[in-house]
C-alpha cells in the first residue's frame, strides 16, 4: 500500500466530514437570525358584551415583522367579529413597530399580524392559525367590565343617547364625555369640546330610533366662530352596513384644519368620491340645514335664520343621485369634535348650541 496514497484518501475524508460540517454550523446561525415573529396587546379594551355603539382603543407591537405585514383585529362577542369595521379591516404597523385602532367592545380581543394578500373573515366562529398569510395571533381578556351608558338627553320631542366611550370619528382617536353634551332651560341643545384633566373630550349623541326616508332639518346658533380644527357633524350612521358606507348622509361644519377653508359641507359617502362632496360657507349667526333622503336623490340646503323653506333665499343647496343609501339600521348623529388633533393656536375649546331638529316623513 502506498503511505502517501492511505494519507490523501485520510485527508479527503476529514475534508469531506469538515465540509459536510461546515453547512450545518451556518444553517445553525441563519435560523437563529430568522426568529419567528411576534404581536402584543399592550392595551387591552374593557370588556362588554359587544353591539354597535361602544368602542375603545386597543394597542400592541410586534416585531420581526416583514414588509407590508398589517394587523388584523377581532372583537369576541359570541362570535370573533373583525374591527373596527368590516370595510376597515386592516391597521397598519407603524415605522417604531406599534399599532393602535378602536374597536367594539368584546368579551376577548384578538390582533393578528398578516401578509399584504391576506383575506379574513368578516366574522368567524374560530380564529386562523398561524399559517396560510398569518404570521403571529395575540388574545387577550376584556380588562374590567364597560360602563353601560346611561345618561340620555331629551330634545326636540326625541330621547338621545349621549356617547360615553372614545371613538376615532374623523381619524383620529378622540375621548368623549357625557358632561359635554346638555339641554338649557329654552331646550336648546349645547356640546362643547374642551380639556379636563389635562385630556380633551368631545361630544356626541344619537338618536335612539331609526327614521328613515325624510327630511332632516337643524337649526345651528352660530358655527362661524368654532375653531380651525373643530368639526359639528349632523349625519346618519348605520354602524351595521359598513359595506354601504354606514348609510352616511352629512352636514359637516368644520375648515378641517386650514384656517382658509370654506367651513361647510354636505357629504354622500364615501367622502372621497368628488361628486359626493359640495363645499361652501356659512356665515355668522343662526342658520338652519336640512338634507331630505329619497329613493333617487339626496337633496341638501342651508339658509339663514331659523327657518327653511319656500321663498327663503338658500346659502348653498345641492341635490346628488349617486351613492344614495337605503334605509337599515341608521340612526341620526350629532357630534362636535376635533379633527387631527391639531397644534398650537387651532387647538381651542368650542361650543355650540343647536335650537332645535325636526324630521318629516
Amino acid at each position: 500500500m502506498n503511505h502517501f496514497a492511505g494519507i490523501s484518501q485520510i485527508s479527503l475524508k476529514r475534508s469531506c466530514i469538515f465540509l459536510l460540517f461546515v453547512p450545518v454550523i451556518f444553517m445553525g446561525c441563519h435560523s437563529r437570525d430568522q426568529q419567528k415573529p411576534t404581536i402584543q396587546i399592550a392595551r387591552v379594551p374593557v370588556a362588554g358584551p359587544g353591539g354597535s355603539q361602544q368602542m375603545d382603543f386597543i394597542e400592541g407591537r410586534v416585531s420581526g415583522a416583514k414588509p407590508g405585514q398589517q394587523i388584523v383585529l377581532y372583537a369576541r362577542s359570541g362570535i370573533w367579529w373583525i374591527q373596527p369595521y368590516t370595510n376597515q379591516v386592516f391597521t397598519n404597523v407603524q415605522p417604531d413597530s406599534s399599532w393602535k385602532n378602536s374597536t367594539h367592545l368584546g368579551t376577548e380581543y384578538a390582533a393578528l399580524l398578516v401578509d399584504s394578500d391576506y383575506h379574513p373573515e368578516a366574522k368567524t366562529a374560530d380564529l386562523p392559525l398561524v399559517g396560510g398569510g398569518v404570521a403571529a395571533i395575540a388574545i387577550a381578556k376584556g380588562n374590567g367590565v364597560a360602563k353601560v351608558p346611561s345618561k340620555v338627553i331629551h330634545f326636540s320631542g326625541y330621547d338621545w343617547m349621549v356617547q360615553a366611550s372614545s371613538s376615532n370619528r374623523g381619524g383620529e382617536d378622540n375621548a368623549y364625555d357625557p358632561d359635554n353634551v346638555w339641554t338649557d332651560q329654552k331646550g336648546y341643545l349645547h356640546l362643547r369640546m374642551a380639556q379636563r384633566n389635562g385630556q380633551w373630550s368631545c361630544a356626541e349623541l344619537r338618536l335612539s330610533r331609526s327614521l328613515g326616508y325624510g327630511s332632516y332639518i337643524f337649526t345651528v346658533q352660530d358655527s362661524a366662530h368654532l375653531a380651525p380644527s373643530a368639526v359639528l357633524g349632523m349625519f346618519t350612521f348605520d354602524p351595521v352596513r359598513s359595506g354601504d358606507f354606514h348609510n352616511e348622509v352629512d352636514i359637516e361644519l368644520s375648515r378641517w384644519g386650514n384656517a382658509s377653508s370654506k367651513n361647510a359641507q354636505f357629504v354622500v359617502q364615501p367622502f372621497f368620491v368628488a361628486e359626493n362632496v359640495s363645499r361652501f360657507t356659512v356665515p355668522a349667526g343662526a342658520v338652519t340645514h336640512m338634507f331630505r333622503w329619497e329613493p333617487e336623490n339626496v337633496s341638501f340646503k342651508s339658509a339663514r335664520g331659523t327657518t327653511i323653506g319656500p321663498g327663503v333665499k338658500p346659502l348653498n343647496e345641492h341635490v346628488f343621485v349617486s351613492s344614495i343609501p337605503t334605509p337599515g339600521d341608521e340612526v341620526v348623529h350629532i357630534d362636535l369634535y376635533e379633527y387631527h388633533h391639531s397644534k398650537g393656536s387651532l387647538l381651542q375649546p368650542a361650543e355650540v348650541v343647536i335650537e332645535k331638529f325636526e324630521y318629516l316623513p
